[in-house]
């Protein structure tokens, strides 16, 4: 009887039904706990005044000074409560921590007369205690208000200090420059700032944890992981072990059984091009070029992360670093999104063997996008570095990390998307059948442009509440790259695997629905890993451990059937045309697996992401996953693009230069994870011996700077390769030869 109900379970039907259901049930626990979401978030306090009655500062201030904490974009130089770039401070635990320090000092004086540094280790526990006492028991976090003692209001003066000097006059130490931001502009930030500090150091009312579940670990409040965290850890590494080992067994039981009569669709044959297809040629190279363009940016940051105090081709004053991290980060969604686009508008005439009615369509496409990478890249420049005070909401730089785009060209990327959907379903819903593979990519698209719509709330202005904000912010990031862009992933890998006669169609739709059902039970409420320490209820820290890194295997397990298959066609003297094009799609494939599941179980589990939050071993799982998963797909379409163009036309192709680039690409970006995986080890030891403070210091990365010029070698590597893409598909797809004229 169990043995029908799994037989019926993964059959193309049971598996189609198990998605339904899986996904119902996660969106709708997800949309449960969104709308319990005011409920557990920490409050703005009206007024936040000393016990004396001085008002310190205000709600207004503290969204105000969050407006110019985002207009600057100090996420893409420090971070906020462990969120953001590496370069700069974690705002929340600088406050922390000199709160602590300016009190320990004040206490050891008023109870010892003497100044802390002079007071013996048995002294310094009462005043530890007291500290403690301040923060934990006398400092509360509450919407009508907080009353700091006097103390503690000294301290935040002596912050404010701090900061307004750190970010009026610059830190050349850790590649700030200064000049941009005003005095009193660094004083409401300020006051933004501290708020994230009692999200950090104050206990949610009724337990012993704060608002941000007790991290960042401070030994000078004792504040540490809790025990709850190592369970959670223990069970999650024990439900992946034997998960992965179930997903396994069905997958060769099941998706790849021998004996099945299943027969390969014939390799697919291009004889011609539509016009609407045509047009796509021009976004090959642009979108190749983009991509090189962003490799440059991002050997540009590995240099200053090295040396911050010096220049690099250009003055820092010229090319900030916040301003080119955001840059990097958003040129690498607009390459691969338009990628992807391409790779839409290639397929949707094969699959409905018409063409648009109106081709010209994907001119007005062409221009729209091109408008929105203009003005978006010029608007990141300007606004973060105060040239558009009145109007950065609108067109600057919105300042938050991975979703920088002001609100115009976030809307002009919506509408480009929606628009692309519409083109692309007006073609395929008149197919002559039902086509799940192409289904999920074109549903799975429609999925990724009206989410991006979450992060655009409310659409005219900032959101108040930065760790509601930041649920939000997540959404986008989280459940675009691994919900929607996995669904897009999973459909456009099946269909590609079986156009090119190296799957049966039966065998690609019962692995893509499997793929379907992990991604919509893995990767919907694993967005909680990204909630635990920003100021979510504790349940964060359990959801978002339990459900991660599964969805990756299935496609990986595909790619090594289809790379059986494609090897006993080509030994059989079949040929196969499009080498190429798999390549870059086995490498994704594999890179999914190896960062989103393999990198991304070494930072997900509560007792890791603890100590390693806002540290360099972040970067081996954002880097190959994201280059991985989604941009080598992105390349795959450029070559299939310029593919289909070559085989109508007749033109010479060889694949040599594209397979080098494809190795010095993929070599790079996993040599990329040595180093940074040793200096994140090395920080997160750093973390739990010594606090989150110190990790942030350049001191603590000063002593790793060999490893850093380590990186000399994938980044030339990487951009070898990506220079190399862009010559190769250059010349393919507008300097190749035509076949007849080589023969002659």
């Amino acid at each position: 009887m169990k043995e029908g109900l799994l037989d019926r379970f993964m059959s193309k039907k049971g598996l189609y039904t198990g998605f339904w259901v899986i996904a119902i049930f996660m969106v709708t626990i997800l949309i449960y706990y969104t709308a319990t979401l005011q409920k557990e978030v920490p409050p703005i306090p009206q007024t936040v005044k000393s016990a004396s009655g001085e008002v310190l500062y205000t709600y207004d201030d503290v969204v105000t000074g969050k407006g110019y904490f985002q207009e600057f974009d100090l996420m893409d130089w420090g971070t906020m409560l462990g969120m953001g770039a590496y370069a700069g401070p974690d705002f929340t635990t600088n406050f922390f921590h000199h709160r602590a320090e300016f009190l320990y000092d004040f206490y050891a004086k008023e109870m010892f007369g003497k100044s802390n540094a002079d007071i013996t280790d048995i002294e310094r526990g009462s005043v530890k205690e007291r500290v403690k006492q301040e923060f934990h028991a006398q400092t509360s976090l509450k919407e009508a208000g907080v009353t700091y003692t006097d103390a503690s209001a000294a301290a935040y003066k002596h912050n404010v200090k701090l900061l307004t000097k750190m970010l009026v006059e610059g830190d050349s130490s850790r590649a700030f420059r200064g000049g941009v931001i005003l005095p009193e502009e660094a004083v409401k930030i300020a006051a933004f700032v501290d708020w994230s500090q009692l999200v950090a150091s104050s206990y949610r009312p009724g337990t012993k944890r704060t608002w941000s579940n007790n991290w960042p670990p401070e030994p000078l409040v004792d504040q540490d992981v809790l025990a709850d965290y190592h369970f959670v850890s223990l069970w999650e590494f024990l439900i992946l072990w034997t998960l992965t080992i179930v997903v396994i067994f069905l997958s060769y039981e099941y998706l790849f059984k021998k004996g099945r009569k299943e027969e390969l669709e014939p390799e697919l044959k291009i004889t011609k091009l539509f016009k609407s297809q045509k047009k796509l040629l021009k976004y090959v190279p642009i979108v190749s070029l983009l991509f090189l363009v962003q490799l440059f940016l991002g050997a540009y940051l590995a240099h200053i992360y090295t040396e911050p105090t010096k220049d690099f081709v250009l003055s820092q004053s010229i090319l900030p670093f916040n301003v080119i991290r955001s840059m990097h980060t958003q040129i690498a969604i607009l390459w691969v999104a338009v990628g992807w686009l391409v790779g839409g508008l290639l397929i949707a005439p094969w699959i409905a063997n018409k063409d648009h009615k109106f081709p010209w369509l994907v001119d007005v496409l062409w221009i729209a996008l091109l408008t929105v990478a203009v003005g978006s890249i010029y608007g990141l420049y300007m606004g973060a570095t105060g040239q558009m005070r009145e109007t950065w909401f609108w067109f600057g730089n919105e300042g938050r990390e991975l979703i920088n785009l002001g609100r115009v060209w976030d809307i002009g990327l919506v509408l480009g998307l929606i628009f692309w959907f519409l083109l692309v379903f007006s073609l395929i819903r008149k197919a002559g059948k039902n086509n799940p593979l192409v289904g999920t990519i074109i549903w799975s698209a429609f999925a990724i442009a009206t989410l991006y719509i979450a992060g655009m709330m409310p659409i005219q202005k900032i959101m108040p509440n930065f760790t509601v904000d930041d649920y939000y912010r997540w959404w986008v990031i989280h459940l675009w790259v691994e919900l929607t862009f996995e669904l897009f992933a999973a459909g456009t890998i099946a269909f590609f695997t079986v156009s090119l006669g190296l799957i049966s169609r039966k065998t690609a739709e019962r692995v893509m629905f499997f793929e379907l059902f992990l991604i919509m039970m893995s990767g919907t409420l694993g967005v909680g890993h990204h909630y635990w320490w920003q100021g979510l209820d504790e349940y964060w820290i359990a959801i978002g451990g339990i459900f991660s890194a599964l969805e990756p295997l299935p496609l990986a397990l595909m790619i090594i059937e289809a790379a059986r298959n494609k090897r006993e066609k080509v030994h059989s003297g079949k040929g196969f045309k499009f080498s190429t094009v798999f390549l870059w799609l086995s490498g994704s494939a594999v890179l999914n697996w190896i960062g989103a599941g393999f990198f991304g179980m070494v930072i997900n589990t509560p007792t890791i992401s603890y100590y390693s939050h806002g540290t360099y071993l972040i970067m081996p799982h954002a880097h190959i996953a994201l280059l991985g998963a989604f941009g080598y797909i992105s390349i795959a379409f450029l070559y299939m693009t310029s593919k289909t163009n070559s085989l109508a036309k007749g033109l010479v192709w060889n694949d040599k230069i594209s397979k080098i680039a494809f190795w010095l690409l993929t070599i790079g970006v996993l040599l990329f994870a040595l180093p940074t995986l040793i200096i994140g080890i090395e920080q997160t030891k750093m973390a739990q011996e010594m606090g989150y403070y110190y990790v942030r210091t350049r001191e603590a990365v000063e002593g790793m700077k060999n490893w850093m010029w380590f990186r000399i070698l994938p980044d030339s590597l990487m951009l070898l390769g990506g220079l190399l893409i862009f010559i190769d598909l250059t010349k393919k797809t507008f300097f190749a030869k035509k076949a007849v004229e080589i023969s002659k």
